[in-house]
């Protein structure tokens, strides 16, 4: 089973679009701020969420980490899209929460950084592996790469989305 965390009425194709309006053609309404999600644990192959989690509150994002680990089988993948924190789709939007998401926000999420930095008492049990990807400004794309990951790291709306990719353990 494929899932589409908050899919709107943009469906992947494949997958079980879930989402709070009725009204987006979801296959499975639902408003994945409540808890318990209408899956089983360890049921989901894979899940994709575009343009979402931003919409979360810093602890709703902790409790649907903790739904997204629940029902994902081990060494299933879920794929988040987000706008980057230093971008203007990250702050633009009157409905994104605080804070703006970037890498450091999945950290939490992986069990080795929390023990790391002595954070196990956050009560956050879920243990994802995690590599990001990210989509340049296009006036950055033809530039050399050095030059794009210096743009990346110290200019404001250099990077325009994050691609986060969560390995369930």
């Amino acid at each position: 089973m494929k899932i589409d965390l908050g899919c709107g009425a943009h469906k992947r194709e494949g997958f079980i679009g879930v989402d709070i309006s009725p009204e987006c053609g979801a296959d499975v309404v639902h408003d994945l701020r409540t808890t318990p999600w209408p899956f089983a644990d360890s049921s989901v192959d894979e899940a994709y969420c575009s343009h979402f989690f931003e919409h979360l509150t810093g602890a709703q994002r902790v409790d649907f980490m903790a739904e997204l680990y629940r029902v994902l089988k081990p060494g299933a993948l879920a794929t988040m899209i987000t706008p980057y924190w230093s971008s203007m789709g990250a702050m633009q939007d009157p409905t994104h929460q605080w804070p703006p998401v970037g890498e450091g926000s999945y950290y939490y999420f992986n069990k080795a950084w929390r023990d790391q930095y002595g954070l196990s008492h956050y009560g956050i049990h879920c243990d994802f592996d995690l590599e990001f990807s990210f989509r340049l400004d296009p006036a950055l794309a033809q530039r050399p790469p050095q030059e794009q990951q210096f743009a990346a790291r110290f200019y404001v709306n250099a990077v325009q989305e994050m691609t986060a990719v969560l390995k369930r353990q």
